[in-house]
């Protein structure tokens, strides 16, 4: 091979944040084995589909109260491929959320035919947030959907809040539901490459809710959402399931996939982040239905500018806890990565229903129509400003566990290594491809992104 330079851009707990160092370059060098971390750009797993936020209500919302300069800058933050985040793979919610500024439906109640169905209330500022973001990136926007509940007379409990189950009478009404809402979006230029069934499908909150067994969940999705889509022209709308945290992703998708006929219906796996890591539970559902794609679909993090939260969004200790996800999410196969709000106050919110705000990677105050670009956004563009759509993920190998290590290579073959130093102490390392090895300083808690070019 060529002997090339490695571009580094690194992050430093109490240092500057995401800072271009001076290029190292590659060297022959056959015999080194030690302080080494090696690329295997031959061995290859997942193709990397890209990465995003949600455009919830609240979000649409604080971007309608900016000032068009401002606008554009959080425009340019969020989806510029080469001086943002480069986002390209996006939420939104199916009416209300809890990051919604009040619940709402698209229909009055009763109305089993759907005559009264109208998507009004997202004008006001959901899609003009999506359209912003359409103009900017063009048909690579890819947007999925998911429902927090259905309405509450569909339910058995009478409420859009606190859990309940979908009535079996309404499976069929509720797959109409979807449609309608695809096909009003359509009319608006937004077409949506997947949905969900359902936003958290064990998750019994004060707001917005509902809960579906796995097998509930494939049958719905089986039975009643695909052939509805497929009627309305929508066979290319893929579905997902799960859409909750990690520690149970393998039992539901066995048991969804247990339904007849779910494999079929069910093109992937949706899950969030928010009850520990997992890893080998992401793992092991690969490795059971390794053509279901794995998606990470939410990933919040605590409270802003909170330091000592449990999921902490400011500081060095929110962008480790952000890139130790990402790294052992992707080295055990998940395939695309979406945070959850795209954007919202400094207070958290708005939100409703919920005793708790919310972090974001961007914070803004419309009082003074300042944007702030958090530590975690810096943390998310190590990984999503660098790894393409279409990317692979590559082998690798690491001395020490302090380092934590992915690697993947993108559509042109260019390299990526993402690299997180866990300890207090600085690294000198090789990074090693083959017979060639580079001379790279990993200082103690840092996250480092190496770039080989083709």
């Amino acid at each position: 091979m060529q002997f090339r330079k490695v571009h580094i851009v690194q992050s430093v707990k109490g240092g500057e944040l995401f800072q271009s160092l001076e290029p190292v370059v590659f060297e022959r060098d056959p015999a080194a084995e030690n302080e080494v971390i090696n690329l295997y750009p031959e061995v290859t797993y997942q193709t990397i589909m890209g990465f995003g936020g949600a455009f919830t209500e609240t979000s649409a919302y604080q971007f309608s109260r900016m000032s068009d300069a401002a606008q554009e800058t959080i425009i340019k933050a969020l989806f510029d491929p080469k001086e943002g985040l480069a986002y390209n793979f996006c939420r939104t919610h199916i009416h209300s959320c809890d990051f919604s500024i009040s619940r709402y439906t698209y229909v009055e109640d009763e109305d089993t035919e759907l005559k009264t169905f109208s998507i009004d209330r997202d004008r006001a500022y959901i899609l003009p947030f999506i359209k912003a973001a359409q103009k900017a990136v063009g048909e690579d926007l890819w947007l999925f959907a998911s429902p927090w509940s259905p309405p509450a007379w569909m339910k058995d409990n009478g409420d859009i809040c606190h859990g309940g189950r979908l009535l079996d009478a309404y499976y069929a009404v509720w797959a109409q539901y979807f449609v309608r809402y695809c096909e009003e979006y359509r009319k608006e230029g937004i077409p949506f490459f997947g949905l969900t069934v359902q936003n958290e499908a064990m998750a019994w909150q004060t707001w917005e809710s509902c809960v579906y067994t796995a097998q509930e969940e494939a049958v719905f999705a089986h039975q009643f959402l695909k052939p509805a889509l497929k009627a309305a022209g929508f066979d290319d709308i893929r579905i997902m399931i799960w859409d909750h945290n990690k520690e149970r992703v393998y039992e539901r998708a066995r048991d969804s996939f247990a339904v007849p006929g779910a494999k079929d219906s069910i093109w992937g796996i949706a899950f969030h982040w928010y009850s520990g890591t997992h890893f080998n539970a992401l793992n092991m559902t690969h490795n059971a239905f390794p053509d279901k794609p794995l998606l990470l679909t939410e990933s919040g993090i605590g409270a802003p500018h909170n330091e000592t939260d449990s999921f902490p969004h400011g500081g060095w200790t929110g962008m480790a806890f952000y890139a130790n996800e990402m790294i052992g999410n992707f080295n055990n196969y998940m395939a695309a990565e979406i945070t959850w709000n795209l954007l919202i106050d400094e207070d958290g919110g708005p939100h409703h229903d919920r005793p708790f705000g919310c972090g974001a990677r961007i914070m803004v105050n419309p009082a003074t129509d300042e944007v702030i670009l958090e530590p975690t956004y810096y943390a998310t563009a190590h990984f999503s400003r660098f790894i393409k759509r279409g990317a692979v993920r590559i082998g690798t190998s690491s001395f020490s566990d302090r380092l934590a290590v992915t690697a993947f290579k993108n559509p042109d073959g260019e390299m990526v290594a993402v690299v997180l130093n866990r300890g207090a102490k600085t690294e000198k390392v090789r990074l090693r491809i083959e017979a060639v090895t580079a001379p790279l300083v990993l200082p103690g808690h840092s996250l480092t992104t190496l770039v080989v070019p083709v």
